[in-house]
């Protein structure tokens, strides 16, 4: 029934890789089945017959979706079925556009989405990298035209090693998450996650990564000669020649000086009359071509600033590798828990922190072994940050992207849960965007993080490097801190992340067919140099280092930790116990599985208070150890007292005052908080205590 079925073999990172077609899904243009280990993704890539009109891009799509049976999980919604992709969802989505998109011809409109779906998942072999893979396959067998293939790899740092395609147990220990993706001959992708990793060891890690990669572009060559497809013929979209010689002729001129200027409201102002008169000229001589018509306009301001470049000038005036001006602030807000203002040029991002306890973590319902995230970045982009008015409809595709780009960036930086009880959520508003606004909410982090009383490892800043290459040339240059009209109409987006040691986060958006080891040497040295000038000179003289203290708004937060055992004893029957602490001392108190205890309040007092009545129950009274406790009952010897939830002990007539007392009721009422000494436990238990002792104790520590 199946004869077009085939299996193709091979090794990847010294595990196996099969890959399956001809079987399944033959509606689809393309389409794989790709096992890794006991991992298995299937790709389908499907193409319009006809291009859409009125559109001046390409409309692709990408979607991972993972399936929760694949890790023999039932999705915990009400519905019990997968809804909207996760956060990792999307960012693999991303992940796999962002190599694979440069490889389209640049004048195809036709519709082309590709599904990567999740059937199955070894912690040990990442789906993420298999779905790149398959979607590469689905593509060089499809009849969609492309100029494949690629291929992906993660690479990881495990004991100062390189390791390619970690393992669970290595992604454990590893200082590096990165991601490559590559062709034959160059690189097409970089994403990376890393613990203050120098650039001489990251550069080492993608060469290593790539070499790996060209075996399985040759696998994937040599499965796309045995059954791909004849691509198919397309309706060119090509902007015509005529029509943008005419066009250049009549507005260069106007357009160069419009465009020379570093203020964009200027620009935007130069250029819009401009744009009106070309219209008006060419509009009746090419009717019914005015998308045609813009997209000349696009090129012609993208042939003028790329021949700038070339030429050593920038748009603004700067010079190669400088920076645009900088500032940064700190306690930009009251009451707010930390806040952070950094400005690059018109690039302006706030950065707010806010500190809770650690039960806030956001829970995950995901594929991969992540079940928890203490700390979370939110990213926002209104339309108002670049002079537009579109309506806001929650965080797209991008603005996730860009939040997780800097929370990668400040991670390895942050203190462990064990010297910082916190779970910290950071969001960067942007103010105003005129380029690299995902690097202007890594250092507005870091000052919101610092201003917060967060006790970092390190300060990280974070700067773009962009790129321009002649055709038909291996001739580039690069240069530092790109604005948006050189991110627009140049050829990359190298952005990175990093401390005074090393770097800690890495994207790389191309619109080439990808990068050389020259050419990441050379964004490695000016990005370095760029981030330490932005720490020195600007970050640290706004905040020198970490506040001492949490800011006064934030809860203040203790942690101690219990035997296993006595958790049951905590909490009490039907939560009765810590209900009654909790309410009592007005605090917040969350247990893990491991005995970790984490009491959270506004006020600290009362967060010592309830931590003093935890441990007396975890770890039983102690003889000599003073308990501030309420009288529960009155009897004609003695008052009995609760030193803490099921904890009571007899204080005797005798040991109320340092007097004789004639009658308990002269001394203490029912509902009374008074201080006490255990000065014995008998052996059936019972407490024996003294207020008459604990107040003779605190009197002579008063007097020394």
């Amino acid at each position: 029934m199946f004869e077009n079925y085939k299996t193709f073999k091979t090794q990847f990172a010294g595990r196996e890789l099969m890959v399956e077609t001809g079987k399944t899904c033959e509606l689809s243009n393309g389409s794989c089945w790709v096992h890794y280990g006991e991992t298995v993704v299937m790709a389908n890539v499907t193409a319009s017959v006809k291009p859409r009109e009125g559109i001046d891009f390409f409309p692709l799509s990408v979607d991972y979706e993972e399936r929760l049976y694949s890790v023999g999980k039932i999705p915990g919604s009400f519905t019990k079925r997968e809804g909207k992709p996760s956060e990792k969802a999307i960012l693999t989505s991303r992940m796999v556009d962002r190599p694979i998109r440069p490889l389209f011809p640049k004048d195809m409109r036709n519709d082309v989405s590709v599904v990567m779906t999740v059937l199955a998942v070894d912690p040990d072999c990442s789906p993420e990298i298999t779905g790149m893979i398959a979607t590469s396959i689905a593509l060089s067998i499809s009849d969609i035209p492309w100029n494949g293939p690629i291929a992906g790899i993660s690479v990881g740092l495990v004991n100062g090693e390189i390791v390619l395609n970690p393992t669970l147990e290595q992604r454990e220990k590893t200082d590096l998450n990165l991601t490559v993706a590559g062709s034959a001959e160059k690189i097409v992708m970089i994403e990376a996650g890393a613990n203050q990793v120098q650039d001489d060891i990251m550069l080492d890690a993608i060469i290593k990564g790539h070499d790996e990669i060209k075996k399985i572009v040759a696998f994937i060559n040599d499965i796309k000669s045995q059954i791909g497809k004849k691509k198919f013929e397309f309706e060119s979209q090509e902007v015509d020649h005529d029509m943008f010689d005419a066009i250049e002729e009549f507005a260069s001129d106007r357009v160069k000086i419009a465009l020379d200027t570093n203020d964009k409201n200027v620009r935007e102002e130069r250029l819009q009359p401009i744009k009106d008169d070309i219209h008006i000229k060419f509009d009746e001589i090419y009717p019914e071509k005015e998308a045609m018509i813009d997209e000349c306009i696009y090129k012609l301001q993208k042939k003028i600033v790329r021949n700038w470049l070339y030429d050593g000038k920038r748009v603004d005036g700067r010079g190669i590798d400088e920076i645009r001006p900088l500032a940064a602030e700190v306690n930009v807000l009251p009451r707010v828990h930390g806040s952070g203002l950094f400005t690059r040029g018109q690039t302006q991002v706030l950065t707010i922190a806010t500190l809770g306890p650690v039960s806030d973590a956001q829970r995950i319902d995901g594929i991969d072994e992540e079940e928890s995230k203490r700390y979370m970045h939110h990213y926002n982009f209104p339309s108002y940050s670049v002079g537009e008015t579109k309506p806001s409809r929650g965080p797209g595709r991008r603005e996730i992207g860009h939040g997780a780009l800097a929370e990668r960036a400040l991670e390895p930086v942050l203190p462990s849960v064990e010297e910082f009880p916190y779970a910290i959520r950071l969001v960067s508003e942007v103010l105003s965007s005129n380029g690299s606004t995902s690097q202007g909410s890594i250092c507005g982090s870091t000052l919101a993080l610092m201003d917060a009383g967060v006790p970092i490892k390190a300060p990280v800043a974070g700067i773009s490097c962009g790129l321009i290459t002649k055709p038909d040339s291996d001739d580039f240059m690069t240069m530092v801190d790109i604005q948006g009209l050189e991110d627009f109409f140049g050829d990359m987006d190298f952005k990175v992340g990093g401390t005074h040691k090393g770097i800690t986060a890495i994207q790389v958006d191309i619109k080439v067919d990808g990068l050389t080891p020259e050419i990441i040497k050379e964004a490695f040295e000016k990005t370095r140099k760029a981030r330490l000038y932005i720490l020195d000179e600007i970050m640290l003289k706004a905040i020198p280092e970490s506040r001492a203290t949490v800011n006064k708004y934030a809860p203040k937060m203790i942690q101690t930790k219990i035997d296993v055992e006595k958790i049951r004893e905590v909490i009490g029957q039907g939560g009765k116990i810590i209900q009654k602490i909790t309410s009592e001392c007005d605090v917040k108190i969350d247990i893990n599985e491991d005995g970790n205890v984490f009491i959270s309040g506004v006020d600290l007092e009362n967060c010592n208070k309830a931590l003093a009545i935890v441990q007396t129950i975890a770890n039983g009274p102690k003889v000599g150890e003073i308990y501030k406790g309420k009288v529960v009952r009155l009897m004609t010897f003695g008052a009995f007292v609760e030193i803490a939830p099921g904890k009571d002990g007899l204080v005797h007539i005798s040991k109320l005052e340092k007097n004789r007392v004639e009658k308990v009721e002269d001394v203490v009422s029912i509902g009374d908080e008074i201080l006490v000494k255990v000065v014995e436990i008998d052996k059936q238990g019972r407490i024996n205590l003294s207020r008459k002792d604990a107040l003779a104790d605190l009197e002579a520590k008063n007097n020394q």
